[in-house]
């Protein structure tokens, strides 16, 4: 079964009197527990495809299903809520909030849910537990590395058990070991606890840690294949 569907997707933008179409009628599948990977020159649309997938933007023409959830047909209020149940969203520079300490920041989703307070810390001390970095839940962001904010955007990701996750350059601003720390800890998401994950990077490296890795060019699916992670 697919988790993620992109059926004949195409997006059009327009600036000035030119069109711009960062996708041209792609279609792609990923299946439930699936990690792939996205890469492709800039201008390529894997970050489009990738905010398409996860609510943030709608395609021009073309469906969407993620989890047998149509999303290009949602209203707006109806594709916020979604969002906060559905879409874990790792961003390259982990877009923490800095006067918020680690705990603070991961709980954000929780607050549009409605749970107790009670099980809200159940919620945030089990994902931050899951990246490894519960004992630096009362540090603020400015005392913490780069590896160890990524962790905690991560655990902001999956707080709401969110069958899928998305990441933008998850590694794009580490050096290569904890970048690979970072990779190694979403493969283990994706092996222990089910995830659906979609990953743009430009990083061969980073790539490899994928089952699958997905070529667009100029809005078109150049390539598809499997890694030897998935052999």
């Amino acid at each position: 079964m697919s988790m993620i569907s992109a059926q004949s997707v195409t997006k059009i933008y327009r600036k000035g009197g030119e069109e711009i179409r960062p996708l041209d009628n792609l279609s792609l599948e990923v299946a439930a527990g699936e990690f792939v990977c996205l890469m492709g020159p800039s201008g390529s649309g894997k970050t489009t495809l990738l905010n398409i997938v996860a609510g943030i933007d709608r395609p021009t023409s073309g469906r969407v299903m993620v989890n047998g959830d149509e999303v290009s047909a949602m209203s707006e209020s109806a594709l916020a809520s979604w969002r906060t149940r559905s879409i874990g969203y790792i961003f390259q520079l982990y877009n923490l909030i800095p006067v918020l300490t680690a705990w603070e920041n991961v709980e954000l989703p929780l607050l549009l849910l409605p749970l107790s307070k009670k099980e809200r810390r159940k919620h945030v001390e089990t994902a931050l537990s899951a990246v490894g970095i519960l004992d630096r839940k009362e540090h603020y962001t400015r005392q913490l590395s780069g590896g160890q904010e990524q962790r905690v955007s991560i655990a902001r990701a999956i707080v709401v058990d969110p069958r899928v996750i998305v990441a933008d350059e998850p590694t794009g601003d580490l050096d290569a070991k904890t970048g690979e720390e970072i990779l190694s800890l979403l493969a283990t998401l994706k092996r222990e606890f089910g995830k659906t994950l979609l990953m743009v990077t430009h990083d061969p490296r980073a790539a490899e840690h994928a089952e699958r890795v997905v070529h667009l060019d100029n809005g078109v699916l150049a390539a598809d294949e499997k890694t030897p992670e998935a052999e």
